[in-house]
């Protein structure tokens, strides 16, 4: 697999950040070359905990580095400042979940399991983050085909087949239909015996296998197969040719320790459990109750993530009631992500004081989500929290503080911006 960025990475000592498709940094790794170590990744056989990581980054930043030595004295400060869930999680293999092939049924299964059974089984992992492993076997199932459902099926004795004759995984090309006897055990395995090479990082031999099988079944006239075996390939060589290889100065990676600095002081003075890496601020906008109208921005590590902002025309308050369109925009947006099961912000921050939190939390309620939420007065700059009486007031000088008035400034911006564009579509909408 050949990346253009991946062939300009130099041969010199670094430190590595793997980031995600938000730009989270997930894994801080240091070379004594780094391009090797990066191409590694791609085409050797690495440790299978690394899999993961692999099948979800997106961009892998670089910093040059004069020596292995100060390689490794920067890797340890930027993984002590940003903390990324691999580096970490992975000390203790003990609580996180393993993906769990299990190759010796008749029809092998793919699921997650937090303890290792003594079994035939396969184990793959521990996984830190379970988003990401649930990510990733979703992505295994779509590419191998296979079967989704967690039925119990024996060769010889197969469900009735009016009970699964109408399999959505089957008709729409998601499974082989093994529990509607289209397709025997041996042929199922061969099919996703990929899996296990996969799994264990062994990506470059999976993929000569793959290329000698589409050889194969091609110079036979199996077009059919050797479509499918080509459809593999296209995938696993996308996993390289998406991910963004950039070399980054030290003033911007400064900046991003600056950040991370900011979201951990949130952290410890909010009594948060894990750090607000994705924060959403909500604002409300109208003059007299007129295109009432709210907003809501994303801030990812502390940078104003745009493309995931949002517009709201509030739909079930009439007149001004501030209150109440918080809890309409709040519920709105999280009902949006649930049924698109997309992540949840780690902190929701209203703008305004007890009763906007009140109201956002009443959502929050109703959703049965346990989000933690706060409010920022702009008169004193308090932060109000729930279950406490009297607002946490921090520092001018915080850069706690900074980030907060950064996330609520946007929002009003945002939601001031949109009331303009509807007042002046109205006022030419009644010339």
């Amino acid at each position: 697999m050949k990346n253009s960025r991946l062939m300009q990475t130099p041969k010199l000592p670094g430190v590595y950040m793997m980031c995600d498709g938000a730009d989270n940094i997930i894994y801080i790794g240091k070379a004594k070359n780094l391009k090797n170590r990066i191409s590694s990744y791609f085409n050797a056989d690495i440790d299978s905990k690394a899999t993961a990581i692999i099948a979800h980054m997106r961009k892998i930043n670089y910093i040059l580095c004069t020596s292995e030595r100060e390689a490794l004295i920067i890797e340890r400060q930027l993984i002590n400042k940003i903390k990324p869930h691999f580096n970490f999680m992975w000390k203790d293999d003990k609580s996180y979940p393993y993906i769990r092939f299990s190759i010796n049924e008749d029809f092998p299964q793919l699921t997650f399991t937090r303890r290792k059974f003594e079994d035939s089984a396969l184990y793959f992992g521990p996984y830190p983050q379970f988003f990401y492993m649930k990510k990733l076997i979703r992505w295994l199932k779509r590419v191998f085909k296979i079967r989704p459902c967690k039925i119990d099926l024996f060769e010889g004795f197969l469900p009735k087949k009016k009970n699964v004759k109408s399999c959505l995984y089957y008709h729409t090309e998601m499974c082989y239909g093994p529990c509607l006897g289209k397709i025997a055990s041996e042929e199922y395995k061969q099919k996703i015996k990929g899996i296990e090479l996969f799994l264990n990082g062994k990506f470059k031999k999976l993929e000569n296998e793959w290329k000698e099988q589409m050889s194969d079944l091609s110079a036979n006239m199996c077009y059919e197969d050797a479509k499918e075996i080509r459809d593999r390939l296209y995938a696993l060589q996308s996993m390289s040719e998406r991910v963004m290889i950039n070399e980054v100065t030290r003033e911007e990676m400064n900046q991003s320790i600056k950040r991370a600095d900011s979201i951990n002081e949130l952290k410890s003075f909010l009594g948060l459990r894990c750090q607000p890496a994705i924060i959403e601020g909500f604002d409300n906008s109208n003059i007299h109750g007129i295109d009432a109208v709210a907003s809501m921005v994303r801030f990812q590590n502390g940078i104003a993530d745009k493309k995931n902002y949002r517009r709201f025309r509030i739909k079930t308050v009439y007149g001004i009631d501030d209150f109440a369109s918080i809890k309409e925009v709040v519920f709105r947006r999280c009902l949006s992500l649930i049924r698109k099961n997309e992540k949840m912000p780690d902190l929701i921050l209203v703008d305004g004081g007890k009763g906007q939190l009140k109201s956002a939390l009443s959502a929050l309620r109703e959703l049965q989500l346990r989000i933690p939420a706060i409010s920022l007065a702009k008169s004193n700059e308090e932060i109000f929290l729930q279950n406490k009486d009297e607002p946490l007031i921090l520092s001018r000088r915080s850069e706690a503080l900074k980030l907060l008035q950064s996330v609520r400034d946007e929002a009003h911006r945002f939601a001031l911006s949109y009331h303009r564009k509807l007042r002046v579509k109205s006022f030419f909408n009644s010339l």
